[in-house]
């Protein structure tokens, strides 16, 4: 059998979210973020009295249940990790109470930046986080961990040349925050530079610890976003692209994730055995949202699932999961979830992107069967 047909024959089972009958490439994951990627270390951290993401219809469409997931169902990493045959992650949080971590473990905490919180308080602008366990906390997180995964430097080694690290997405707090409280789009590209270098200080410490595969994610375009569609709102016609999308933001998500790519680039010359994959979260969203009717999104593209009503079904007063506001009958048909996070069912996409490479620089997953 030849390697085309090999590769034709895992590309059907990627492209129809069936998982092929390949050998298990990762034993282990370990993923770093914020509420694109948070199991359940938010709520767990009790940061909210009553967070919204602990009850329905958070969860509603997988698990039936809230799981602390910011969607109605599984997340991109949980695709990862259903690809190569592994649980899903638990919150690390979790490890007070008993949770097993044998194929690794979840940091990403919900609202998490990736500049310390300290950065924020300087501001002036600290009492508005979600989170103090930003990127740098996550990290540590993880080497608390890691004494008990793996005693020497060769058992570390052999560990982690079976697992996957994922870094992110992270960084779209850092600047949501500051957007929302009217942060310009001048003061918020000096700080690229400062998230970006805090994203690739924990990618490179990570590698200093053992890690030999990570893939790190860019931001999504969040000028299609319905909060940033809904707050920053324009009677200028020209302010938005053909497809609706708010054309400013959408620039400045592309410039940090050119910088990222630049940075990432960088990196893999400082460790040249070391795979460091980009995930290009921005192109695979802009597919979806380019031709909905094609991957089976009829329900709308910028209109949230879950609201309380307004152009597009995201009200400060009545966010998803508050009073006043109602979850569409068939999410799997929306690409957004709740303004802010999306379906279950563009995750899906995403992650398959993501696994057979259409979406990163290099596949996850060996096209050998």
């Amino acid at each position: 059998m030849t390697m085309r047909f090999h590769f034709l024959i895992l590309s059907f089972f990627l492209i129809r979210g069936i998982a092929a009958p390949s050998p298990r490439k990762y034993e282990y994951i370990f993923n770093f973020g914020d509420s694109l990627s948070d199991t359940g270390n938010f709520l767990l951290s009790g940061a909210l009295a009553f967070p919204v993401i602990g009850k329905l219809p958070y969860g509603e469409t997988f698990f039936s249940h809230s799981t602390g997931r910011c969607s109605d169902g599984r997340l991109v990493i949980d695709f990862i990790a259903e690809a190569f045959s592994l649980p899903f992650l638990p919150p690390y949080l979790a490890l007070t109470k008993g949770q097993s971590f044998q194929h690794g473990a979840n940091f990403a905490v919900a609202g998490a930046t990736a500049l310390n919180s300290e950065f924020f308080y300087e501001q002036k602008i600290g009492a508005i986080l979600w989170t103090n366990d930003s990127l740098s906390v996550q990290l540590g997180w993880f080497r608390k961990l890691k004494s008990t995964l793996c005693s020497t430097k060769q058992d570390c080694d052999e560990f982690f040349k079976k697992s996957l690290f994922v870094v992110g997405e992270i960084g779209g707090n850092d600047y949501n925050y500051p957007f929302f409280i009217g942060g310009s789009i001048e003061l918020l590209n000096s700080m690229v530079p400062l998230v970006v270098g805090e994203i690739i200080n924990t990618t490179s410490a990570l590698i200093e610890e053992g890690a030999v595969e990570l893939m790190v994610p860019g931001n999504f375009p969040i000028g299609c976003s319905a909060v940033y569609l809904t707050l920053f709102q324009s009677s200028n016609k020209s302010d938005y692209d053909p497809h609706g999308c708010l054309k400013a933001y959408n620039a400045f998500a592309r410039y940090h994730n050119n910088q990222l790519e630049k940075a990432l680039e960088m990196l893999r010359k400082k460790y040249p055995h070391t795979k460091i994959v980009y995930a290009d979260y921005y192109s695979a969203a802009l597919r979806l949202l380019h031709a909905p009717m094609h991957h089976g999104f009829y329900g709308g593209t910028l209109r949230a699932c879950c609201g309380g009503g307004g152009p597009y079904n995201f009200n400060t007063s009545a966010r998803c999961g508050h009073t006043g506001s109602v979850a569409c009958e068939n999410p799997s048909a929306y690409l957004n979830w709740d303004g802010i996070h999306l379906t279950e069912a563009a995750y899906h996409y995403i992650a398959m992107g993501l696994i057979n490479g259409t979406f990163t620089s290099s596949p996850l997953m060996s096209p050998t069967l």
